[in-house]
């Protein structure tokens, strides 16, 4: 594929970026933290949900489907009412259903209370993510976007784990409510700063007035948002590469690691911490390459899908009882690129639309991974209810979704290329005849 190199230039009104810009962007990342340790909570207790609820594989995967069905549902309606409302106003929404939600978990004392905490702590950490990206291109300059995506995504990622090395613990010391209750405490922390100092975007700085007639309005921004290639190309990309980490972290690597593979919570909960930390160290990489050569997108793309499919297939069909630790260990780092390849959706659809659709853009995009990730999880609980635990087939569904966004991606590229570098000439004419 050929694409046009990424702009250089500080276009006219961009962002100038700086120490107060990080600190302010900081705010937004440590909601996005938050959210993300009640997101993936689950994943290091879904045991514990079996026992205290008493259900099978099948109810269990409907917590983690319920809760990513709500965040894929409200993507678009977000990325709206972002652009309409602004970030802080989205982000304190956010934060407040999400503490209430992980709550509501914590003093749950039957399945379907547990299932509404869990759909109402969807609905606020689908809320935050969104604006994050938004908060970033509203305070540093375009050029930066890559890099500044990345580092959000690795904070978040940070937030899982929290989830893998602190909740996995302190649900075996201090039981369940306790441990819940705790963590719930975290979204008030973080809704302080948000109040008082957040601000949706620098002085000198606002966005363009723009008019929100209701239905009609709502109607432009998706279908101006969907017919821009780079859009759709993005919700492929993050459709592919995100959900085989997202299945495995969030709900069934700690059963398939114990159960199948026959090791201790420890030792699963370890490498459940291995995905996360090569997460954080892909991401930074990622966005330096990406930040730096745009053409390398769609290479990262299909190479991290690449990889994943043969370490996923090496390791569940490996010839044995259980697979080696070695194998698991390489699983477990290649999956850890699946995240910042994610992320690379959003530099696809950044660029193709402008800065008063970048909330609708994004919300399209980050709605690809978590519908493909619920449709797996979903899959992967009947599979395994249907084929008495065996996790080979379950977790062979995967590859299904892989070949659809392979195909898509595929079908894509080089559309998206051509309006990309047709948006980029036009930029650089704009920067050319405006007066400094």
């Amino acid at each position: 594929m050929s694409s046009a190199a990424a702009p250089t230039l500080s276009l006219p009104g961009d962002p100038p970026g700086g120490r107060r810009a990080g600190w302010i962007w900081g705010i937004g990342v440590a909601v996005y933290f938050v959210a993300i340790i009640f997101r993936t909570s689950l994943g290091v207790a879904g045991l514990d949900a079996a026992d205290r609820f008493d259900v099978n594989a099948s109810a269990l995967s409907t917590f983690s489907i319920l809760q990513l069905l709500v965040y894929a549902g409200m993507q678009i309606p977000v990325g709206l009412m972002v652009d309409r409302l602004g970030t802080k106003k989205v982000l304190t929404i956010g934060a407040v259903l999400f503490t209430v939600g992980q709550l509501g978990f914590a003093l749950s004392p039957s399945y379907g209370m547990a299932l509404a905490a869990r759909a109402l702590l969807g609905c606020g950490d689908a809320m935050t993510f969104i604006s994050v990206l938004r908060l970033g291109s509203r305070w540093f300059p375009a050029r930066r976007g890559p890099l500044i995506g990345q580092v959000a995504a690795l904070f978040g990622m940070a937030g899982n784990l929290v989830s893998t090395l602190f909740i996995a613990r302190a649900l075996h010391s201090y039981g369940w409510t306790a441990t819940f209750v705790g963590s719930s405490l975290a979204g008030v922390v973080v809704l302080v700063p948000l109040l008082l100092f957040l601000k949706d975007h620098p002085e000198g700085h606002e966005p363009p007035p723009a008019e929100h007639a209701g239905a009609a309005y709502v109607r432009r921004q998706i279908a101006a948002s969907w017919r821009e290639p780079g859009t759709r190309l993005g919700m492929w990309v993050h459709f592919t590469t995100q959900f085989p980490a997202m299945v495995f972290l969030l709900l069934w690597g700690m059963p398939f690691l114990v159960e199948a593979q026959g090791l201790s919570r420890g030792t699963a909960g370890t490498l459940l911490t291995l995905v996360v930390l090569s997460n954080m160290v892909v991401g930074l990489v990622y966005g330096q390459i990406i930040a730096r050569h745009h053409e390398a997108r769609v290479p990262i793309a299909l190479g991290t899908v690449a990889t994943t499919a043969l370490l996923w297939a090496s390791a569940i069909f490996y010839p044995a009882d259980h697979t080696p630790m070695w194998l698991l260990v390489v699983l477990c780092v290649v999956l850890g690129t699946c995240g910042p390849a994610s992320m690379v959706g959003f530099d696809f659809a950044r660029p193709a639309n402008p800065p008063e659709r970048q909330g609708t853009a994004s919300g399209i995009v980050n709605m690809g991974g978590f519908v493909a990730s619920m449709t797996t999880l979903f899959a992967v609980g009947v599979l395994l209810d249907a084929t008495g635990d065996n996790y080979r087939i379950a977790f062979a569904s995967v590859f299904v979704l892989e070949a659809l966004g392979v195909s898509q991606i595929l079908r894509l590229r080089r559309r998206a290329a051509l309006r990309e570098r047709e948006h980029h000439v036009v930029s650089r004419v704009e920067a050319v005849h405006v007066p400094a």
